[in-house]
């Protein structure tokens, strides 16, 4: 290759004494001096000064290049081919006013070397010189075997400079030389749209659409255009009659629904939608777009129903797809309905397991239906997949808590942790969890340091406020502290029926019986369906309060229900409350 390279600079350079046109473009540039006739060693040292620049350019030593190419300068000032080479060095380390000097300089030598031009092009591209490259570009086309891209670039320069008549006027010229294309026919409509000339676009789509009619996409974009221009009628008869032709195309049938969106037209939109969902060739990602797009209307029982009916379709035409059956599972889960949701999510996995917001999505279910087991064999699947995602081992920690497997929770509660997620919801929720874990262990200092991290990222986290006072209230400790916490948990959250069990059970601790029974009162009558331990609470609250049948009648209710503490059975028996 290198050789190769050679070669063709010493062609350039066997041309020095050649004869030199003068270029009426570059006559402002500085006249050559007189040839001067040099000895033979003279000759000789200046080829070796230029071989030597070159070798030195070459290996990117181009202050040494520039050296060498300055003193063969000095024995030859018409040496064009050394003043290119000066010329692209200055060019690389961007000096583009020295850059342009030493190649008009050349130019004024050898004004029919098209790499010269090329050049010289090349700097006002780069200087922005945009009114200076024309000329430059035409002499290039004097010379040029490669017409079609310097055109291409004259017309760019036109646009540039805001001529657009005769950047129009170079397009025509190049269709007229190389034939039209689809390429230069999207950058005349390009032109053409930017400056408005909806007219002149028309015209150029409709002999589109006359050479190939079979183009849907050109009735798209000729109703594209008409709408731009303030027709919209007349884009939707164009589509109408080309849905004739194309009945199945769906990117057809979208267009059309688009419009129709337009017009509030939303049973017409419905229709088109049907239609183009049912085109296996359409993109699915564009039918996930689409379906998505309704979610946030779906407080609007019609917008749920397109949504499902779309989603169907989707999942019908693209039975192999991931994709359907997640967005399936995505509307399912917008509705609420959770079961199916999971279905669908179940079945997208089961074709890729590798789209990680779907396991979460899964798992996120799972844990709010309170299927634990099924929350920790696929948390478990998930994590073989992405055993770096912090949000799978949180749900699965929670999963064994919930099953009362607190050991195992805090392992993959910790696991989590080690994986310094950076949202702070998150690690919130992780510190949280393993309060609780600890807890039940009985595990209290580490238990109090969870909840205290937690309460450091989050003063304010209701749920956090609220877990940590009631725990601290059972073992009878830091109760003030407890009850601030507790009433703050209220003010953050009120009316949380299990916020106000646990503030009616601190003031219990505390003695203050007469303002627990309010609180637990309103307690039970927030949660009709209260459990055991509101009703035991109650139960002891009555007791201390002197109402003893009405405690133990309060303890049997927590009984009947299948909970309450270790000791709820010996209140009943002794008839009496027992700590």
């Amino acid at each position: 290759m290198k050789s190769a390279g050679l070669l063709i600079i010493i062609s350039i350079f066997s041309s020095l004494f050649a004869f030199s046109q003068k270029n009426e473009y570059i006559k402002d540039n500085v006249n050559p001096t007189a040839e001067k006739t040099l000895s033979f060693s003279e000759n000789q040292q200046e080829k070796e000064l230029f071989f030597a620049g070159l070798e030195e350019k070459i290996a990117s030593n181009y202050p040494k290049a520039l050296i060498h190419f300055e003193k063969a300068l000095k024995l030859n000032s018409n040496n064009h081919a050394v003043l290119f080479e000066m010329a692209t060095i200055h060019l690389e380390a961007k000096s583009l006013d020295q850059a342009e000097f030493y190649i008009k300089k050349a130019l004024s030598l050898k004004s029919d070397n098209e790499w010269y031009w090329i050049l010289l092009a090349d700097i006002y591209k780069k200087s922005s010189k945009i009114s200076q490259l024309i000329p430059v570009l035409d002499e290039i086309l004097k010379l040029s075997s490669q017409q079609e891209n310097h055109l291409y670039d004259k017309a760019m320069a036109y646009l540039a400079l805001d001529e657009i008549d005769k950047a129009l006027d170079v397009y025509r010229e190049i269709e007229n030389k190389f034939g039209s294309s689809e390429d230069l026919s999207s950058m005349r409509l390009a032109v053409l749209m930017q400056n408005n000339r909806y007219g002149e676009i028309e015209k150029e789509i409709n002999n589109q659409i006359l050479a190939k009619p079979q183009e849907v996409k050109n009735y798209i974009y000729l109703s594209e255009v008409l709408v731009k221009s303030g027709n919209r009628s007349r884009a939707i008869d164009i589509l109408q009659k080309a849905k004739t032709q194309f009945p199945a195309s769906g990117m057809l049938r979208l267009a059309l629904a688009d419009q129709f969106t337009a017009l509030k037209q939303m049973e017409n939109a419905f229709v088109e939608l049907k239609v183009a969902f049912e085109d296996a060739n359409l993109n699915i990602d564009e039918k996930v777009r689409i379906v998505l797009s309704f979610f946030p209307m779906f407080a609007e029982m019609k917008a749920r129903a397109y949504a499902n009916e779309l989603a169907k379709i989707t999942v019908k035409v693209h039975p192999n797809e991931a994709k359907a059956f997640a967005l399936q599972g995505d509307v399912l889960f917008q509705e609420r309905k959770f079961e199916e949701a999971k279905i669908s999510y179940k079945k997208a996995l089961e074709i890729n397991d590798q789209v990680y917001q779907i396991w979460e999505q899964l798992l996120s279910i799972e844990l709010n239906l309170g299927r634990f087991n099924d929350l920790i064999a696929d948390g478990n699947k998930a994590l073989t997949i992405f055993p770096n995602q912090a949000n799978l081992y949180l749900y699965t920690g929670i999963g064994y808590a919930q099953l009362r497997n607190h050991e195992k929770a805090i392992v993959f509660l910790k696991g989590s942790l080690e994986l310094e997620p950076s949202d702070k919801e998150i690690v919130v929720q992780i510190y949280a969890s393993l309060g609780d874990s600890f807890n039940a262990l009985k595990k209290y200092s580490e238990s109090d340091d969870a909840y205290n991290r937690a309460l450091v990222l989050d003063p304010n986290n209701s749920y956090v406020l609220n877990n940590y006072a009631y725990y601290l209230s059972l073992r009878g400790e830091k109760l003030v502290e407890a009850e601030k916490m507790s009433r703050k948990s209220l003010e953050l959250d009120p009316n949380n029926p299990s916020s106000e069990d646990t503030y009616a059970w601190i003031l219990f601790r505390l003695k203050r019986y007469s303002e627990a029974k309010k609180w637990i009162e309103k307690s039970i009558q927030g949660k009709p369906e209260n459990n055991a331990t509101q009703q035991e609470h109650y139960g002891d609250i009555l007791y201390f309060l002197g109402d003893e049948m009405n405690a133990i009648e309060k303890w049997k209710n927590a009984k009947a229900q299948g909970g309450g503490s270790e000791k709820l059975n010996k209140k009943i028996d002794e008839k009496k409350y027992i700590d």
